[in-house]
């Protein structure tokens, strides 16, 4: 059985690579952040320059002016003591600024790591929320005063403490937005191509969560001044008859019933400025988030002649020859060794549940093996169960896996993790899912390079090009600058196939890697996995409900329902006289194998789910076959070696007529 064939022209890309406007050009879009970027750019500027632009020293008096209204001698006017308001004000946001910078930078550099770890790792998570919730609980004043007191009114020590007390809340922030993005199937991506909870952090999560970020930080920053600007409104910051924002409003507060023009310039630049941060906060966010979301480009299609070059450039060779045909003389090594995998899962009561039950089977290296069956029937657990990628909760309790000989159970997690990307690769179904819209193709690909080898950036961008050819990408140099939604389902899984082979696998194992495929494209990536292992070596797992692609890829099988491998064998031998009803049951059901004008026999019923499987043969309620003895007793795997079925019949079914 093969699948439908087609021509194997590599699909032509489907849009021009679009230039993303960086930051600041996105910035520029919104007009409230850019005017409050322009005015804190201008206080900072007045601050750190105030020697020069103040027109006055900030303790000079001027005792014919006290307590004057703007004047041209003085722009804001004059306090009770005659100084000048404007050259106070812009000494006075020194301390105003240093003390918002120390707060945001020791609450960012506390909250961003122990966020980021805690949504990535429950062991850290069972820590830090319960140290967030009771640090959260510590009155803050009562700290600030008590550190104003040990550290003899030094402000910055204060602002320190702030920004530790106002960290736990921060810290909340980031583990929720981080264990959204940690969900993405991009990131199970990140770790199925071996990169660390570092890698991962910084290059997949840590951007996509700038944004809240930046917006609380910008609070942060806000609370920081309006505390900062509260202690010296107390006397308790900066020392008189030094300028600060929280002394001058004091001095204005005190002087109400004889002048109230003060309070106007000393105010306003606090509450200007409070503003200022908020709405940054917003723009800058909204300008990270516009970065990462999907823009709408302009289609650029390829002049006819120069595409159809391009087709024919990388057109790949046919492959016609049946899979298994060309077999070496001598037995490769068993690459992996499956035996007797059980795995299991919480159930509903907290019991544990089996989903795979007593797997076992041999993949030769170079060799590819099939596990074919309904949806249910436990196959991507089993992939997962190799990988060392269970969902959390599911465990392995029995049975053995060996990946060279070494038992892969008994590895350490690090140890496990360096088994993916360099051993074992993974490609899934969905593989638009698996690339992160933040970074292009070359990027993706590149990091996964520099991941398993010690290439440079240059080595693994060249690698990333040479990666994109092998899999029959037309003008890689091009495809390299894309990113993930300019890619056509047929190129995202040529991509995701690059990155499989990035490490140099010895085995692949792919869920369903034509399912979200046109049949076209389907039969495309079929001998594009064909041509690779042959000109690779290495051996392929591939997990699929179609017999199409398993009749045209693999040279053994196995029949895989609700957890149980019920028969196992060469391919064709399998599909010409199944030995199990399930088997049986598929093929009757493939379109490929019906004749046309003729119904197809669809199986009565659904797999089981776990916890509900009969003692018995669990195809008992659905086998047209089914026997006293098949449901009072677990049934053994019988057969020869090259062909064995989970069932009391002992010859194919095709032979034997069903009892009424």
């Amino acid at each position: 059985m093969t699948a439908p064939t087609a021509p194997t022209a590599a699909e032509p890309a489907a849009s021009a690579p679009s230039g993303r406007p960086g930051l600041a050009r996105r910035l520029l879009r919104h007009p409230l952040a850019v005017g409050a970027l322009l005015y804190l750019v201008v206080v900072i500027l007045l601050a750190i320059f105030a020697p020069i632009f103040a027109p006055y020293d900030p303790q000079e008096a001027d005792f014919a002016h006290v307590l004057a209204t703007p004047t041209a001698g003085h722009w804001l006017g004059t306090d009770a003591l005659g100084r000048d308001i404007a050259s106070r004000l812009m000494f006075g946001a020194r301390p105003a600024l240093v003390g918002v910078l120390v707060s945001v930078l020791v609450a960012a550099v506390i909250a961003v790591p122990i966020g980021l770890s805690a949504a990535l790792s429950g062991g850290a998570d069972r820590i830090v929320s319960p140290l967030v919730d009771l640090f959260m609980s510590i009155p803050a004043i009562v700290v600030l005063l008590m550190v104003l007191a040990t550290f003899d009114q030094e402000l910055v020590a204060a602002m320190a403490a702030l920004g530790v007390l106002t960290a736990p809340g921060l810290v909340r922030v980031v583990r929720a937005a981080a264990l959204t993005v940690a969900g993405e199937p991009y990131v199970a991506a990140a770790r199925v191509y071996g990169f660390g909870w570092f890698t991962i952090a910084l290059r997949h999560v840590l951007p996509r969560i700038v944004g809240p970020i930046l917006v609380n930080l910008s609070l942060v920053a806000a609370t920081a001044l309006l505390t900062e600007t509260g202690l010296n409104f107390l006397g308790l910051g900066v020392h008189l008859p030094e300028a600060s924002w929280g002394g001058m409003v004091a001095d204005a507060s005190a002087v109400m019933n004889q002048q109230n023009w003060m309070l106007i310039p000393t105010g306003a630049v606090v509450a200007c400025t409070v503003i200022a941060l908020v709405l940054l906060g917003d723009g800058v966010r909204d300008a990270t988030a516009e970065g990462w979301a999907r823009p709408v480009t302009r289609t650029r299609k390829k002049p006819p002649r120069e595409a159809v070059a391009a087709g024919e450039h990388h057109r790949p060779a046919e492959d016609t020859a049946p899979a298994g045909d060309a077999a070496p003389a001598d037995d490769p090594p068993i690459l992996l060794r499956v035996d007797g995998l059980t795995v299991v899962v919480p159930g509903a009561d907290g019991r544990p549940v089996p989903v795979i039950d007593d797997v076992s089977f041999d993949l030769r290296a170079g060799a590819t093996l099939g596990i074919v069956g309904e949806s249910g029937c436990g196959k991507t657990m089993t992939g997962r169960a190799v990988l060392g990628l269970l969902p959390d909760g599911a465990h392995v309790t029995g049975g053995t896996i060996l990946v060279n000989g070494a038992d892969a159970n008994a590895m350490s997690r690090r140890d496990r993790a360096g088994l993916r990307g360099s051993t074992i690769a993974f490609i899934s179904q969905e593989p638009m899912a698996a690339l992160d819209p933040l970074f292009t193709v070359g990027s993706h690909i590149a990091d996964a390079v520099r991941t398993h080898t010690a290439a440079g950036r240059a080595r693994a961008r060249r690698r990333a090009v040479e990666l994109l050819d092998q899999v029959r990408l037309p003008d890689p140099e091009r495809v390299v600058k894309m990113y993930p939604h300019q890619l056509s389902g047929g190129m995202a899984q040529r991509v995701a196939i690059a990155l499989a082979l990035a490490g140099g696998p010895r085995l692949l194992i792919a869920d369903e890697p034509t399912t979200a495929l046109d049949v076209t494209v389907q039969a495309e990536i079929l001998q594009l996995m064909r041509t690779l292992q042959r000109e690779t070596g290495m051996a392929i797992l591939l997990i699929s409900h179609d017999w199409g692609a398993v009749g045209e890829l693999c040279e053994q099988t196995l029949v895989m329902y609700a957890g149980q491998i019920v028969e196992s064998g060469p391919t064709a031998t399998i599909i010409k006289a199944p030995q199990h009803p399930y088997s049986e049951g598929l093929l009757a059901a493939n379109p490929q194998l019906g004749t046309p004008g003729v119904a197809l026999r669809v199986m009565p019923g659904g797999v089981p789910s776990p916890g509900e499987w009969p003692l018995g043969c669990h195809f008992a309620a659905r086998c047209p076959y089914v026997m006293d003895e098949c449901t009072t007793h677990p049934i053994a795997v019988a057969g020869t070696d090259e062909h064995r079925s989970r069932c009391l019949r002992s010859v194919p079914l095709h032979k034997i007529e069903a009892t009424p």
